[in-house]
């Protein structure tokens, strides 16, 4: 289910999928099939590991990531999730053919 709400969003984001729902900060980003598939990808993502624990490691390895990097910017693109939803967002098709192992090879790199 999409919402919009410039609100809910924070500054310099456009989305932001906490299960079941998808926030977006403007009506007309629900035409935009990459940034929803992005979107989509974070809700299988959140499904598969039962929400919470996403949302423990998805945390956790943002912190590393800022430690290692020095940068909000580059440590949020740099989180295993994040990799996977922006390496994936121009497949439209990417999840009907994705495993639920494949959030592990994103991981470990």
């Amino acid at each position: 289910m999409i919402f919009i709400s410039k609100y809910l969003v924070p500054k310099g984001y456009v989305g932001l999928t906490i299960f079941p729902f998808m926030f977006l900060k403007h009506k007309r980003l629900k035409a935009d099939e990459v940034l929803i598939n992005h979107e989509k990808i974070h809700l299988r993502q959140q499904m598969e590991l039962l929400v919470i624990p996403f949302f423990i490691i998805y945390g956790f390895e943002f912190v590393i990531r800022l430690i290692q990097y020095k940068s909000w910017k580059t440590a949020y693109r740099n989180i295993s999730f994040e990799r996977e939803a922006f390496q994936n967002e121009k497949n439209l098709n990417y999840l009907n053919t994705r495993s639920f192992w494949n959030f592990v090879c994103y991981f470990r790199k």
